[in-house]
């Protein structure tokens, strides 16, 4: 479940899509999901606040929306986080940052790094299965990096500026 429809898209972003709302609906404890590029622009969400889209459940079975319901949200929390990473793991020379976690008292946020710098970011239960959570954004990577070009951010991008 994206922000936008699909139609008129090409078959690469109808395929984002489509993965992007698999991850939230079949994953247990997802409550959003963001793409964001690497200069911090939200390309694509689940956020369920603006297209009345229901969120993953929570840990009683309730659909609730993610931070503050707002994909614009989500995004500028991965963006910030993937900064810092990539700061620190510069201050480390540890190399590129894989992937983060954050585990807080009512959720979780994770951030995988996609090609190119983008990141995806799920927002998810504290009582998630954080093993299959970061599974599925392991495919969703495998099955979103290659396919994610200059040219469809750039159609992704017009069109979450068109919605």
């Amino acid at each position: 479940m994206t922000t936008t429809g699909t139609f008129g898209l090409s078959s690469e972003a109808r395929n984002l899509h489509w993965l992007l709302g698999n991850l939230v609906e079949e994953v247990p404890g997802v409550l959003s999901v963001a793409v964001v590029s690497s200069d911090g622009l939200l390309l694509l969400s689940s956020d369920p606040g603006q297209n009345g889209a229901a969120a993953g459940p929570d840990a009683d079975g309730a659909r609730r929306a993610g931070p503050r319901g707002s994909s614009a949200d989500l995004a500028t929390i991965v963006s910030g986080i993937g900064s810092l990473t990539i700061g620190a793991a510069g201050l480390m020379d540890t190399g590129e940052v894989k992937q983060t976690m954050v585990a807080m008292d009512r959720g979780s946020l994770f951030v995988m790094a996609i090609s190119d710098g983008s990141l995806l970011g799920v927002h998810a239960t504290a009582d998630c299965d954080m093993s299959v959570v970061a599974y599925h954004m392991a495919l969703f990577v495998g099955r979103a990096g290659h396919v994610l070009t200059p040219e469809l951010r750039d159609e992704l991008r017009k069109t979450r500026e068109g919605a």
